[in-house]
């Protein structure tokens, strides 16, 4: 199992979240397919819960707040300046 994620992994990380329905049984296999590099399913749903986790705390505390944390190499792409953000960057 490996822990550590390079830019190129989050970047397809967050493609693959993108272009997969979430809500499919085979959702996180998807997606750990789609980075492969040796990351397993439970690799991804770890990452995916620390995104969640991210993005909960920076809508909790606001952005400035987290502005010398690293967010885990998530970019704010799939956002607009009308406030549209992808489905697994929003808050529940």
């Amino acid at each position: 199992m490996s822990s550590s994620w390079t830019f190129k992994q989050n970047k397809v990380f967050e493609d693959a979240l993108a272009k997969y329905d979430k809500d499919a049984p085979d959702f996180f296999q998807n997606v750990a397919r789609e980075v492969g590099d040796g990351k397993s399913v439970e690799d991804v749903k770890k990452h995916f819960a620390e995104l969640v986790k991210d993005v909960d705390e920076i809508h909790t505390n606001g952005a400035s707040s987290n502005s010398n944390n690293n967010t885990k190499g998530v970019s704010s792409r799939g956002g607009s300046s009308d406030g549209q953000r992808p489905w697994y960057l929003k808050t529940q």
